[in-house]
């Protein structure tokens, strides 16, 4: 499972060259897929692969927003003009043909959920602190047995409510206080699990970081023109906390 690559692209090609490794039967991103400085380049290196993907709330907000600036005198920001400038039509079609969820048998871990912020909403803020009441309400009308979300850009996993949560982390953009690819490995481990030779309770979530040249994604992220380059290369190389980023987000519960 992948999420929240935002457009960067050299951690995606990292990660993909981990993947040819595994040969995992599917891959799903779970949105937030082009936001960033390399949208085009990051859509290009999954095409053909057959993954699956979930719409977060940056596929329906680059959407909203080409909507919005057909209108004489629409104002936006401006990196969210550049951002429409980025994303032509047909890749605006593909965004917009996105599920807000997927639902897969998993091998070893039965059935798994998978959306951007929760169920009910792209924008909403899961984490390990997230009260059982919010969550509950969030879980409504669901049944899987395995949740994954993605949004908070922190990785994390937790038994709760009779289900277990988690969210891989940011390909991309993430939030863990140390820089590199994060993004989750799920099922059996097989004949040859991570710890050797697989046994029955080999189910897993796995958790993984993958490093990728900084350099280079520095390089490509000032030749893009993206007019928030700047904050876009500090958070690559020196990325908030997971406390940081917990504490923010259950103040806010939702946030686009």
């Amino acid at each position: 499972m992948l999420a929240d690559v935002h457009g960067n692209a050299v951690a995606l090609a990292a990660v993909l060259a981990e993947l040819e490794r595994e040969q995992p039967d599917v891959v799903v991103h779970c949105g937030d897929l082009t936001w960033g400085p390399l949208p085009v380049e990051t859509v290009d290196l999954l095409s053909g692969r057959g993954v699956l993907f979930v719409r977060g709330n940056a596929e329906r907000g680059v959407v909203e927003i080409a909507e919005r600036l057909r209108e004489p005198g629409a104002e936006a920001k401006e990196r969210e003009r550049w951002m429409v400038e980025q994303h032509d039509a047909p890749l605006r079609a593909l965004l917009v043909s996105f599920p807000a969820t997927v639902e897969l048998e998993v091998d070893g871990l039965g059935d798994v959920l998978f959306c951007h912020g929760s169920p009910r909403s792209d924008e909403e803020l899961v984490t390990v602190e997230t009260p059982e009441a919010r969550l509950a309400e969030a879980l409504a009308g669901t049944s899987a047995g395995i949740v994954a979300t993605a949004h908070t850009h922190v990785s994390y996993e937790r038994r709760v409510l009779g289900r277990t949560l988690f969210n891989p982390g940011s390909v991309g953009m993430p939030y863990e206080g140390a820089p590199g690819a994060y993004w989750a490995l799920l099922g059996s481990a097989g004949p040859s699990g991570p710890n050797g030779p697989s046994g029955p309770n080999d189910n897993v979530i796995e958790h993984r970081r993958t490093a990728y040249d900084l350099d280079e994604a520095e390089r490509r992220y000032r030749a893009s023109g993206d007019p928030m380059t700047g904050e876009m290369i500090e958070i690559l190389r020196q990325p908030p906390t997971p406390a940081e980023v917990i504490a923010h987000a259950e103040a806010l519960a939702f946030s686009g």
